[in-house]
């Protein structure tokens, strides 16, 4: 299957971008694996004529965003993300009415449409840096993540509107099973992605975004690791530590972890399939891409 893939490839001049949380085995046939910020770097910047993207489909609509000339691929188009559907764009458009003197700062994980009714947007990793980029004499309405704008005015200082949206991944873990695991593993670092809720953060060692948590892996010298956040990273994790151990966080739900349903539609069977066809293909209006395009290009200018 490895080598049909990279056949299809170089037939039609294919880029594959895959997010963290994809399954193991996708990740390690991807030409690029990265959080939200780093993939929309990296289709900003690539020379492929298709982008097939492994991950969800604002992350797919994002690379179209940025790359108009380009054909963009989603192997599953229901791969779709609880947070950015908690924001239906025309309830949006009407609760903005109710602020109009304040900037809007829209968290990556939303629609094309949102972020066209956005000033900038932001990622987990570059939230704090795009917030405090704005004047402190601006107001500021912050969508659609509700625990990552909680966390942010704590670390900004400063008071945001916030859109009452979460991940169902992030919001879903158990304070009791985390409490629990520090007790057995009472040398395990617990490190923590900020779309959780404040019970879990105040527990955790190191806060940040998915490229964040790995980096501080693999600058540390700790040899256990609770991992807060979707256990498809630990593959990551893994990988380049090998004798370090990582122990994911079971939800609230009983479930021994917490993948995203979403993110697990991709397969490699529909990867192949999506390149045979070149099917799934992200389409968008020009002028909505257009007005998405702005406030995305502001947050590519600030990081």
């Amino acid at each position: 299957m490895l080598d049909h893939i990279q056949q299809l490839k170089e037939k039609n001049n294919v880029v594959i971008l895959a997010h963290y949380y994809q399954e193991p085995e996708i990740q390690d046939m991807a030409d690029f694996v990265g959080d939200s910020l780093e993939l929309s770097k990296k289709a900003a910047g690539t020379n492929a004529d298709v982008i097939l993207f492994c991950g969800v489909h604002f992350m797919a609509e994002t690379a179209k965003i940025v790359n108009p000339s380009k054909k963009v691929l989603l192997p599953d188009m229901d791969a779709g993300c609880s947070l950015a559907d908690s924001a239906p764009a025309d309830e949006f458009k009407k609760w903005l009415q109710n602020y109009p003197d304040h900037i809007v700062i829209s968290y990556i994980n939303c629609s094309a449409d949102v972020k066209a009714m956005s000033d900038i947007i932001c990622t987990s990793a570059n939230a704090k840096k795009v917030i405090e980029s704005i004047p402190k004499d601006k107001k500021i309405v912050f969508a659609p993540d509700r625990l990552l704008g909680q966390y942010m005015i704590k670390e900004t200082g400063r008071d945001m509107v916030l859109w009452n949206g979460t991940c169902q991944v992030h919001e879903i873990f158990s304070e009791r099973e985390l409490v629990r695991l520090k007790v057995k593993h009472e040398n395990a670092k617990v490190l923590a992605h900020p779309e959780c809720d404040e019970n879990i953060l105040v527990h955790a060692d190191f806060i940040g975004s998915t490229s964040a948590l790995i980096k501080n892996v693999n600058e540390t010298k700790d040899m256990q690791y609770i991992i807060v956040t979707e256990p498809g990273v630990i593959h990551h994790m893994q990988k380049h530590n090998p004798a370090k151990e990582f122990i994911p966080l079971p939800s609230n739900t009983g479930c021994a972890c917490n993948e995203c349903p979403h993110m697990r539609l991709n397969t490699m069977e529909k990867i192949v399939k999506s390149l045979e066809n070149m099917e799934h293909e992200i389409i968008l209006d020009e002028e909505l891409r257009q007005k998405a395009l702005k406030p995305l290009n502001r947050m590519l200018e600030i990081v």
